[in-house]
């Protein structure tokens, strides 16, 4: 479809990190194809990123500097992967409203706009929406089983009885789950929250309570219980649009050469030999004696692998002596195509942190994963993909508690038992039906497309009512 000047046009504001960000990028390739209008709001360090993985001349790129007196910034950051301690990231995020006046002047330009769609963490841009009198709705890239769960400890507070942060407890409407606070992360997991961080998250919740609902990066049939309780029981309106990542631009096929990863990938294709990617994301830091027990059971599980590591933790394990123990069967690489490496036929296996983006990258591959999460919300995930879907295997420390020190002897027992045993049999085909769910929401027709075609004529009446 082509857009014209009739069409209706959404606003996309993301959070300036790579998580946050791609995800939008995603879905305004898919707006496009929808007949939507569709304008980035960005700043001037994310805009040449921006704008070249777009790949759209058609979708437009604007960037708003950020003001020099961004007092709790960090001087010279415009990109929240650069954070790493909470109450920095607390201090950019709340900096961020400094961008309000430039952010209004924006949207203000490109009128007409029928939609702003925001990251969580703006919850500043409400107020503008309200000002501007356009329908704001929220993104937050994870999923609503996370969302519901999270909600339902502020409310009925399960963990208050609990004994030790690794004592199950049941989650009440859902008495099948059993999780512990170390599932979570502050201020979810404290009975009586107070502080810098639970003020933020009160103030996302006031301001999503007043949007026209949650874009989620995720399709109706994988989470159906969960979205229609949130629907009934939480809210705004849960929004199901993805998984967003299918429309992941293609690599041109007339690459004058195939990067060295796919090489080797191809090479144990031709040996018949199914590889493991091992990758942790972008920002969990594993610690020196994680990372050792990783290598120490990758080495011995004799599977084949790929694995993605900063050069700094290549030098901590070993670097070359490393690589030279596992050369034939293991490749380490700072950087890879991710979609392109699990869309690969000889990848087998995603070892993961359980991010989610990764975790709907996997599925749009048909790859099960093997979970071993570390921060955030990745435990839920983990608790997600592996014990209510069905389509993974999972890591766990030694002590068979959700936090410590996965042991080497733990990895090389579930990386053969994914790549070779009965249990990776059974999940590989379950990620198939997954994986052919997701295509079915996202075609025309499906849950996806219709909930996002539905979500247009909302915004659309939404606007015309308020002229």
């Amino acid at each position: 479809m082509t857009t014209s000047s009739s069409s209706p046009h959404f606003v996309l504001f993301p959070f300036m990190s790579q998580g946050h960000t791609i995800p939008l990028l995603y879905f305004s390739r898919i707006l496009f194809d929808h007949g939507v209008s569709v304008t980035i709001i960005t700043t001037p360090a994310n805009y040449s990123a921006i704008r070249t993985a777009v790949k759209n001349d058609s979708i437009s790129v604007i960037d708003i500097p950020l003001p020099e007196d961004m007092v709790g910034a960090p001087p010279k950051v415009e990109v929240g992967d650069k954070l790493c301690a909470m109450s920095s990231f607390i201090d950019f995020v709340e900096a961020t409203e400094k961008l309000r006046p430039g952010f209004e002047e924006a949207v203000r330009g490109l009128s007409p706009v029928s939609c702003i769609i925001t990251d969580g963490f703006y919850n500043w841009t409400q107020d503008s929406a309200d000002k501007l009198r356009i329908p704001r709705l929220v993104f937050y890239g994870t999923n609503i089983f996370c969302m519901t769960i999270g909600y339902i400890m502020a409310k009925f507070k399960p963990h208050a009885a609990v004994s030790s942060d690794d004592e199950p407890f049941p989650i009440p409407d859902f008495p099948r789950l059993k999780l512990t606070v170390n599932d979570f992360e502050p201020p979810v997991s404290e009975v009586d929250p107070k502080g810098p961080a639970h003020d933020f998250l009160v103030k996302q919740q006031e301001a999503n309570a007043r949007s026209h609902g949650m874009v989620v990066n995720n399709f109706y049939e994988l989470e159906s219980e969960f979205i229609d309780y949130w629907d009934q029981n939480f809210g705004p309106k849960a929004w199901c649009v993805g998984p967003l990542c299918i429309a992941k631009p293609v690599t041109p096929k007339q690459m004058v050469e195939k990067p060295t990863w796919i090489q080797w990938l191809d090479e144990k294709l031709l040996e018949n030999k199914p590889v493991l990617y091992v990758s942790f994301g972008t920002q969990a830091e594993l610690s020196l004696e994680q990372l050792n027990e990783v290598v120490v059971g990758l080495e011995k599980s004799n599977v084949s692998f790929i694995w993605t590591l900063k050069s700094k933790q290549v030098e901590l394990i070993g670097g070359e002596g490393f690589k030279q123990r596992v050369k034939g069967r293991g490749k380490v690489v700072e950087w890879v195509d991710q979609v392109e490496v699990l869309n690969h036929e000889s990848v087998q296996g995603f070892l993961s942190h359980c991010g989610w983006n990764s975790m709907l990258e996997t599925i749009c591959a048909g790859v099960p994963v093997l979970a071993m999460p570390f921060m955030a919300e990745q435990h839920l995930n983990a608790r997600l993909v592996v014990e209510e879907i069905g389509m993974g295997l999972r890591l766990w420390p030694r002590e068979k508690v959700a936090r410590g020190i996965v042991g080497a002897e733990e990895v090389e027992k579930m990386a053969v038992e994914l790549m070779e045993g009965e249990g990776g049999i059974r999940v590989r085909e379950r990620v198939a039906e997954v994986r052919e769910g997701a295509y079915g929401a996202m075609k025309e027709g499906g849950s996806s497309w219709n909930t996002l075609e539905s979500l247009i004529d909302h915004v659309c009446g939404t606007v015309q009512l308020a002229a």
